[in-house]
C-alpha cells in the first residue's frame, strides 16, 4: 500500500489540517492521532470486524476512522466541526476508495442526536469506538448509552483521570457520580494508556483506554431518571452521609435515614460506598414515597 493510501502519519494529519485550514482548538478538544500503530491497536482491543457498525464520535481528520474501515467495519462517524465533517469522506475516498460506501457521516454536536441509528432505515449499531473529546467525553459517553441501545461492547478513549473515574469501584478516592451511571448500563475496565507523543496537537495529560461491555441494569421499580437523581444528590457533596445528602429530597435527614435504611442501607454511609444497585434499592423506597 502506498502512503497516499491507507492510514494517516504525522504528516498526512498536517497536510490535512493546512488543506482545509484547520487550527485545532482546546475547547473542542481537538487532539488528532497521527500513529498508525496506536490505531490499530485500539482498534485490534475494540474487536471489532466486518460484522459490526461502529459509532464514532469525533472523528476528526479520520485516524481512527480509517482504522475501523480497514477492518471491514461500517463506520457512523458524528462531527460536530464542518470543516472536519466536509473533509471526511473525501479523505476516505482518497485513502481507502473501497471502503467510502461503509461510511455514514452526521454532522452534530453528539449530544444533541436524539436517536442512533435511525432505526426505521439503518441497521442497529454494535459497538463505539472513539476518541472522545476530553471536555465532554462522560456526558457524550452516558447519552450514547441512553440513546443507542443497540450497541453492546466499545472502546474509548479519553483523559487518563477521566478514564480512572469511569471505572472506579465503590471505595475508591475517585468513584463518584462518572462511575455510577456508567454501572448502570455497562462494565468498565481500563484497557491500557496512551502517551501523548501520538496526538497532534501534544495534549498535556496521557490517554486510557476504557473498555465497556453492557449489561442489564440493577433491577429495580424505580426509573433510571430516578436513580440518577438520588447519584446526583449522594455526590453533591462527597463528605455528608447519605442521611444528610439525601434531606433535601425526602423532607429532613429523619426522614431520610428513615427511606435508606427501608433500602438496607446505612443512613451514615456516605455516596462513595455504594455501588449501582444499592442506588436503585435507595431510589425504590424515595420513590415509593414521593419524593422522586
Amino acid at each position: 500500500m502506498s502512503e497516499d493510501e491507507g492510514l494517516l502519519g504525522p504528516r498526512q494529519i498536517r497536510e490535512l489540517a493546512d488543506r482545509i485550514g484547520l487550527r485545532p482548538t482546546k475547547s473542542r478538544g481537538q487532539n488528532f492521532v497521527h500513529d498508525a500503530n496506536t490505531v490499530r491497536r485500539l482498534v485490534s482491543l475494540a474487536g471489532v470486524g466486518p460484522k459490526d457498525r461502529v459509532i464514532e464520535v469525533g472523528p476528526g481528520l479520520g485516524s481512527l476512522t480509517l482504522g475501523l474501515l480497514e477492518t471491514g467495519a461500517e463506520v457512523v462517524a458524528i462531527e460536530i466541526d464542518p470543516l472536519l465533517a466536509a473533509q471526511l469522506p473525501r479523505t476516505v475516498a482518497e485513502r481507502m476508495p473501497d471502503a467510502a460506501e461503509r461510511l455514514q457521516l452526521i454532522e452534530s454536536d453528539a449530544l444533541k442526536v436524539a436517536s442512533l441509528p435511525d432505526p426505521s432505515t439503518d441497521p442497529p449499531a454494535t459497538a463505539l469506538v472513539a476518541n472522545l473529546p476530553y471536555n465532554v467525553a462522560v456526558p457524550v459517553l452516558l447519552h450514547l448509552l441512553q440513546i443507542a441501545e443497540s450497541w453492546r461492547t466499545g472502546l474509548v478513549m479519553v483523559q487518563l483521570e477521566v478514564a480512572e473515574r469511569l471505572v472506579a469501584s465503590p471505595g475508591s478516592k475517585v468513584y463518584g457520580v462518572p462511575s455510577a451511571k456508567l454501572a448502570w448500563y455497562a462494565e468498565a475496565t481500563k484497557a491500557g494508556t496512551v502517551p501523548p507523543r501520538v496526538f497532534w496537537p501534544v495534549p498535556n495529560v496521557d490517554s486510557g483506554l476504557v473498555r465497556i461491555v453492557r449489561r442489564d441494569p440493577p433491577d429495580c421499580s424505580a426509573t433510571r431518571e430516578q436513580v440518577f437523581t438520588v447519584v446526583d444528590a449522594a455526590f453533591a457533596n462527597r463528605r455528608k452521609m447519605l442521611r444528610s445528602a439525601l434531606s433535601g429530597l425526602c423532607g429532613g435527614s429523619a426522614a431520610a435515614s428513615e427511606l435508606v435504611a427501608a433500602a438496607g442501607v446505612d443512613p451514615t454511609a456516605r455516596g462513595e460506598a455504594l455501588d449501582i444497585g444499592r442506588f436503585a434499592r435507595v431510589a425504590d423506597q424515595l420513590a415509593a414515597a414521593g419524593r422522586i
